[in-house]
């Protein structure tokens, strides 16, 4: 382990920004894991943005192959990735040339000398090298013979061959930067001994060129002193550093235990949802059945055929996969079994941009079955709480009956912030309608009076047989009915058992004023941009202007108008073409509302929210 020992005392910054850019094999990815990892464990704020292109290995050096791994970390509340880029490590030509314009003016890039090539220059589109033609002149820029150095250091280590020493770089500009933001290396050399145990070489290359990088940045001229960022004030507990997609498999295992269920998830293969079936397939020790379809069909068939055995049953898709589950999940409403889909959403149309963020699918989760089939939509807004939303679909999908909708995005199922580690028994009670034993006069479809939930028994029970299936049933027995008064009256009581939802769920609260000139709305993954942005203007003096985020999206909290009436203006913030307006306007006339969206595949940025607050403000 080494530690950074320096001459001057470590200048203290608040919070900073570092981008880590490559091409896919230079193992970005990892690097800002455990520059992310290593700085919770010494106590900052975090939060993480992965964004890495969605061929598997894009051709060396192209601009659409550049692999990054941003982080921003603080001594203060820390709730986007962050705008503009403090450091850039940049590994090549086209990581330099597609992030530039991130790093903000006299600050720091970092760059591998060795791999600006001729061949490299004009892949990245580049006529001169920009280390040469003074276009980096605003910036402090290190020049860093990365390649050769890791070769250098790696002399007399046995048994490696060239190519692993050359992807071995990305630990020598990690060491770097850990010797120049105060960091120990002790976490990452653990996570060798764990990773590469049955290869000592590999641990000892690691190791070696860590260090070099570390002590590398010692001795540079250009780095006179470290930067130090001091741990963040947080509420007591145990915390650990958590992904999105972990957080929501998590939230699902805690409401199995809870429930006293077992959990079947039966899913197909998708990106950027497919790590909650990694994460769950390692838990069969608490009896999860995990089960890999040959396709989002038979995902999702599977999936009610576990719940109408009495499992808690989930399946997970992105965007393509959930309108193929589109009539599955229209059968698991009008049987009304307990049924999660977590829909964790990307660009689109089609493909789209499998592994970037978007908030697209809302309208399709809304409306994108035939018939009149309303189910519960909710949204997780932070990697943290995708698990207690997951933990809350599972809850509200036992107890009223009817299939949940669990939305997230490649920007938080990937992205990873603190999560306060949570005690089972400390979670809100979830109860489920199974009916163990039939008693007098029992039918299938009788109705709780307050929820309209209907009665959940498992086959094979003697006394409760009835019929299921997608045909219209009678309204107590269940059998097949095609009187037309009866068609009509289910289709009013499957509605009104979501509308009832509004009492299970918690009101709309607003952050920062209760009242005002302008509310910013968002739903899901953009709540760190919205919050960050409108603290930044109260923090400014703005007095006038408020932020409402929304979770549940079907229904609505029953106080959402009252909300909205107390503000002169209303801004919906989406990554999509405006869907939860149209969901607001539909729900709400008489209210000014304004939108503002982004279709990039990217998330808000700080300073581009402002600027349309404050345009919105001075009319």
């Amino acid at each position: 382990m080494i530690t950074p020992k320096n001459n001057h005392q470590p200048e203290v910054l608040e919070a900073v920004v570092i981008r880590f850019v490559g091409d896919s094999g230079d193992g970005m990815q990892l690097t800002g894991t455990q520059f992310s990892d290593t700085s919770a464990m010494f106590g900052n704020d975090i939060a993480t943005f992965p964004n890495y292109p969605s061929e598997i290995r894009a051709p060396q050096g192209s601009l659409y192959g550049v692999s990054g791994f941003q982080v921003h970390i603080g001594s203060v509340e820390i709730s986007t990735p962050g705008d503009n880029v403090d450091l850039l490590v940049a590994m090549n030509p086209a990581g330099l040339k597609t992030n530039l314009h991130a790093v903000k003016p006299g600050h720091t890039i970092i760059v591998d000398t060795d791999s600006f090539t001729k061949k490299n220059l004009e892949k990245a589109q580049y006529e001169s090298n920009p280390l040469e033609d003074n276009s980096l002149e605003n910036y402090r820029v290190i020049e860093v013979a990365m390649t050769s150095l890791t070769k250098e250091s790696l002399k007399g280590v046995e048994g490696l061959d060239n190519k692993t020493i050359t992807r071995s770089k990305n630990m020598f500009a990690l060491g770097m930067v850990y010797w120049m933001y105060d960091r120990s290396t002790e976490h990452t050399e653990a996570f060798f001994n764990k990773k590469f145990k049955s290869k000592p070489n590999v641990i000892e290359a690691n190791k070696k060129v860590l260090k070099a990088g570390f002590n590398y940045a010692n001795t540079l001229e250009l780095i006179p002193t470290a930067y130090t960022i001091s741990p963040a004030k947080m509420d007591p507990g145990t915390y650990r550093i958590i992904m999105g997609n972990t957080a929501t498999a998590w939230g699902f295992l805690a409401a199995a235990e809870k429930s006293g269920l077992e959990l079947f998830l039966g899913s197909y293969p998708i990106t950027p949802a497919t790590d909650i079936l990694h994460e769950l397939v390692k838990h069969k020790h608490f009896g999860v059945k995990a089960f890999q379809a040959e396709d989002e069909i038979a995902g999702i068939a599977s999936a009610i055929g576990a719940s109408f055995a009495g499992d808690l049953a989930i399946t997970t898709t992105s965007g393509p996969g959930l309108a193929l589950k589109g009539e599955a999940l229209g059968l698991a409403m009008m049987v009304e079994l307990p049924l999660v889909v977590v829909n964790v959403q990307r660009g689109g149309p089609s493909t789209g941009l499998p592994t970037k963020t978007e908030q697209s699918d809302l309208l399709q989760a809304m409306y994108g079955r035939n018939g009149e089939s309303p189910v519960i939509v909710l949204a997780a807004s932070t990697p943290a709480n995708c698990f207690d939303f997951a933990y809350q679909a599972a809850k509200l999908t036992l107890e009223h009956m009817t299939p949940v909708i669990l939305l997230t995005d490649g920007y938080i199922a990937n992205g990873s912030a603190p999560w306060k580690i949570h005690s089972v028994n400390d979670m809100p009670e979830i109860k489920n309608r199974i009916v163990k034993k039939p008693t007098e006069n029992w039918h299938a479809y009788d109705r709780d009076e307050d929820t309209l939930a209907r009665n959940w028994p498992v086959p094979g029970t003697e006394g409760l047989e009835h019929r299921i299936g997608g045909l219209e049933k009678d309204r107590v027995t269940g059998n097949v009915s095609y009187v037309p008064e009866n068609h009509e009256y289910m289709t009013h009581i499957r509605a009104e058992k979501i509308r009832r939802v509004q009492n299970y769920i918690p009101n709309l609260e607003t952050e920062f004023a209760e009242t005002g000139d302008l509310l910013v709305i968002g739903w899901g993954g953009t709540y760190g941009s919205l919050h960050s942005a409108v603290k930044n203007m109260r923090d400014n003096g703005n007095k006038k202007i408020g932020f409402a985020h929304f979770n549940y999206i079907n229904p609505l909290p029953k106080n959402t108008k009252e909300v909205l009436a107390k503000f002169r203006k209303i801004l919906v913030c989406e990554l999509n073409n405006g869907q939860f307006a149209k969901i607001l306007k539909i729900n709400f006339n008489g209210f000014e509302i304004t939108q503002f969206n982004k279709i990039q595949g990217l998330p808000f940025g700080n300073q581009e929210l402002i600027q349309k607050f404050n345009q919105l403000l001075v009319k």
